[in-house]
């Protein structure tokens, strides 16, 4: 059930991206302004807004610029013109490892996201055996990680990001994480998140059947712009059809 409080907000946000031929101009490009470079705006003019408690799911091809607006959203990246106002806790399920230290223990690793996150101390200790629990990483926890597979990095920022007590929750495409059994597990606890009152999902994905069952609202994207902003289900045939 949504209210009547704005969490999310663009206004008239733009981003502008700089293509250059190749890694050398990219970094020759810092010390002259005389490297040629194209210029590809990657959002551009979007303006909406996000109530609490909303579902909303974000449609487009690739290159659209859905991406874009998430690592916004999660200051990943910043606009270059534009506003953007976020109110509340944040969880993505995009790059699940960004943020940790190769060299810090998984359990020092869940209290450093944790306060990247905004939480007090307080709060990572109450959610502390939550994640490691989650995680299924035995005593790897207190071990550098460094010593951990990717398997075992993903199931930990996974963890993290989901028990956590998100007010805000990303999830950009489909997750593939472990076995079948720790996949259904991820699922489920997606599930229980969404359900949760207050909880404001934004997702991105291409397979408008699955957003229908929990979005009720639909972003359309094209070229970096919003092109319908409205029922999920106008917003699923108008992207199937792709007559936009």
């Amino acid at each position: 059930m949504s209210s009547d409080k704005v969490v999310i907000r663009f206004s008239n946000v733009r981003k502008l991206y700089k293509l250059f031929s190749s890694d050398k101009k990219r970094l020759l490009a810092v010390f002259s302004k005389r490297i040629k470079y194209i210029s590809k705006w990657a959002v551009d003019d979007v303006s909406f807004e996000i109530k609490q408690g909303e579902s909303v799911a974000i449609f487009g091809v690739n290159g659209a610029g859905k991406s874009t607006v998430l690592k916004m959203i999660t200051g990943v990246c910043f606009p270059t013109e534009g506003w953007i106002d976020v109110y509340g806790r944040v969880s993505a399920l995009l790059e699940l490892t960004a943020g940790f230290d190769s060299e810090l223990t998984g359990r020092e690793n869940l209290y450093l996201k944790c306060q990247l996150m905004g939480m007090k101390d307080h709060e990572i200790k109450a959610a502390e055996q939550s994640v490691i629990d989650f995680a299924e990483i035995g005593d790897y926890i207190d071990q550098p990680t460094r010593t951990y597979s990717s398997g075992m990095l993903a199931r930990l920022g996974f963890a993290i990001n989901v028990n956590t007590d998100p007010e805000i929750f990303i999830v950009d495409e489909a997750l593939s994480i472990g076995d079948s059994r720790f996949q259904q597990k991820c699922l489920d606890r997606v599930n229980e998140i969404i359900e949760t009152d207050n909880v404001t999902l934004l997702f991105v994905t291409h397979a408008t059947g699955t957003a229908m069952n929990f979005c009720s609202r639909g972003l359309v994207m094209k070229d970096g712009k919003v092109v319908f902003d409205g029922p999920i289900a106008e917003a699923a045939e108008l992207y199937e059809g792709k007559s936009y």
